[in-house]
């Protein structure tokens, strides 16, 4: 059999570079290029060893531990204990994703006992894995991007879920339920009162929604002229606000004053007296993981505590 060793140590320099990148990545750390490369040519020696007379001691868990570690003293160096811990963990957690997505998909697309049973016996030699390197060179960018990409995902779920609070508005003696977004680019207020508006969605909820809500989240255009429409009760509580929207310099929409407003954000419920509600039937979250997109200044309010008001 024929091994180009110059290759095979290109690749691993080049796989060990970019597991070295994903792990700053997951750290959201700098990094120098020149560190990077550093680090990722100490992780390919192992290549060049495994054909001296150091294989032996180079095959070692405690040689490839070694090398594990002298990757990320190059890469990111040492500032204290928990720091280089924390990025050699990420390290293994980089290559073990990597990997495991690797032999996964080869083996999803392509099952053999014997080439299993070949590459349980080639493990000593390290050399006789029949996953190809042009497998392993086509697929580790891709499997590379997949996690990057998966990651920064679940970061961003990790972010959202944080925000996300339940809403209840309680108008004309009802109350209703949704979960909510707090966003800190909402930043609309009516001009005339100085209230914070928040959009509400009632697209799940159309059958539990009073009629005249329904009216006004369904066709608003026409309350812009009129609201003979509406109920007189409904009447004193419209609002029409101006704002802002992308493609459009000005836009008119229609808000509603609840009688109150109580938001829950990790076991504590905030009064909101003083702020309006746009409804609409479209939907503002993708996966339904929130019906309402909440003004950043309505959790300025009072604290609620056993049923009081509790003045923070």
């Amino acid at each position: 059999m024929v091994v180009y060793l110059d290759v095979i140590w290109a690749l691993n320099l080049f796989f060990d570079s970019l597991l070295l990148y994903l792990t700053a990545i997951f750290l959201k750390r700098r990094i120098r290029i020149w560190r990077l490369l550093a680090g990722g040519f100490i992780g390919s020696l192992i290549i060049l060893l495994a054909f001296t007379p150091l294989n032996v001691y180079s095959n070692h868990p405690i040689a490839k531990l070694f090398c594990s570690i002298m990757m990320v003293l190059a890469a990111f160096g040492y500032k204290r204990l928990s720091y280089f811990i924390k990025a050699l963990m990420t390290l293994y957690l980089a290559t073990f994703l990597i990997g495991g997505a690797l032999l996964g998909t080869h083996y999803f697309i392509q099952y053999d006992v014997e080439l299993t049973t070949k590459v349980l016996m080639s493990s000593i030699k390290g050399f006789g894995d029949p996953v190809s390197w042009l497998f392993v060179l086509i697929g580790f960018p891709i499997a590379w991007h997949f996690s990057k990409k998966n990651v920064e995902d679940m970061e961003m779920t990790k972010i959202q879920f944080e925000q996300i609070v339940n809403v209840s508005l309680i108008i004309e003696g009802e109350t209703f339920i949704f979960r909510g977004l707090i966003d800190s680019g909402n930043q609309l207020y009516d001009p005339l009162s100085k209230l914070p508006v928040m959009f509400v969605s009632i697209k799940n909820q159309l059958d539990g929604i009073p009629n005249p809500i329904r009216k006004i989240a369904e066709s608003p255009d026409p309350l812009l002229i009129s609201t003979d429409d509406v109920p007189v009760e409904w009447q004193n509580r419209l609002r029409i606000v101006p704002c802002k929207v992308v493609g459009q310099e000005h836009q008119l929409i229609v808000a509603i004053k609840p009688d109150k407003i109580l938001i829950e954000q990790n076991g504590d419920e905030y009064l909101c007296e003083k702020g309006l509600v746009s409804f609409t039937t479209q939907q503002l979250s993708g996966d339904d993981a929130f019906e309402c997109i909440v003004h950043p200044k309505m959790l300025t309010g009072p604290k609620q505590q056993g049923g009081a008001v509790k003045v923070s």
